[in-house]
């Protein structure tokens, strides 16, 4: 296996003179210049030779030419079809790699965990655009693919509000969502001139273990979202009135008032006040 040459400065410009590469902002193409984060992406992410990783936005192939001397198979799936011919040069030599030319929020990926996989988890690992890293995450857990870990470079705040808990001022839906589903904690915090072009904010990687079973039980998974989802759309009404002027709910005040009493609530309680655990009571209540 050919070691990486990408990961510097130098041969990254190198690659992009080369193919005159012009970076696309609608894609959000920020490009990691630093082997120590690199190396700390593939430990973090435990990688070894009996993993199949699924690689988003590889890019001109940096962080893919490092998976595949680890893993025992590599997709990268890359929209970006000017960045082809690109991986095709530097991925070279890599003969356990193979890339699709998609966006993967078209590419179903438990259909491709399956043929390439025989259906085992995958492991998940990719430095995303920042426009579009909630969508790819939600789609991953929700669509039910059989996923290991997921260990993913994102904007900073992005990454803070994964692990936030109850209280914080970044706490919200897409805590709950994740945590529901996995365990997260961050692994690095990554400085702009990491990148090229060096992006607006600071990124960190954030490291999401799957549960094998979420920690709460839940009746109805989509009623709690829709309820997280309503809980925090209007942040400063109390609970009740969230869930009352929610579209997506049907229940009556009384319902709901009632609800929100079970958990030893007063009628001031605020979404942000609650737990996992409690949204997943407060569901099962409603559903009853």
């Amino acid at each position: 296996m050919k070691q990486p040459t990408l990961g510097n400065p130098q041969n990254t410009i190198a690659v992009l003179q080369k193919y005159n590469f012009v970076f696309q902002k609608k894609f959000g193409q920020n490009f990691l210049i630093d082997t120590h984060v690199l190396d700390k992406i593939i430990r973090s992410a435990q990688i070894g030779p009996d993993d199949f990783v699924l690689e988003i936005g590889p890019g001109i192939g940096t962080m893919t030419q490092y998976l595949a001397c680890a893993a025992g198979k590599v997709v990268a799936v890359e929209i970006d079809r000017a960045l082809i011919p690109i991986l095709e040069d530097t991925l070279d030599g890599y003969d356990n790699v193979r890339v699709i030319n998609d966006d993967v929020l078209k590419v179903d990926i438990a259909k491709l965990a399956e043929e390439e996989n025989g259906g085992r988890p995958i492991k998940v690992v990719a430095n995303l655009p920042y426009y579009i890293t909630t969508p790819i995450i939600m789609g991953l857990f929700e669509n039910y693919v059989p996923i290991q870990s997921i260990t993913v470079m994102v904007q900073k705040e992005v990454a803070d509000r994964m692990q936030v808990g109850p209280g914080t001022k970044d706490y919200g839906a897409l805590s709950l969502a994740v945590q529901y589903y996995a365990k997260p904690y961050i692994v690095a915090i990554v400085p702009p001139n990491c990148f090229m072009p060096r992006p607006k904010v600071g990124s960190a990687v954030i490291r999401l273990e799957k549960y094998e079973k979420p920690p709460v039980d839940v009746k109805d998974e989509k009623l709690m979202f829709r309820i997280i989802r309503a809980s925090f759309n209007q942040r400063r009404k109390t609970l009740a009135n969230g869930l009352k002027n929610s579209a997506e709910l049907e229940f009556t005040k009384e319902e709901i008032e009632a609800a929100i009493a079970s958990l030893g609530k007063g009628p001031s309680v605020r979404g942000e006040a609650l737990t996992l655990e409690e949204f997943a009571r407060l569901s099962n209540k409603l559903c009853s």
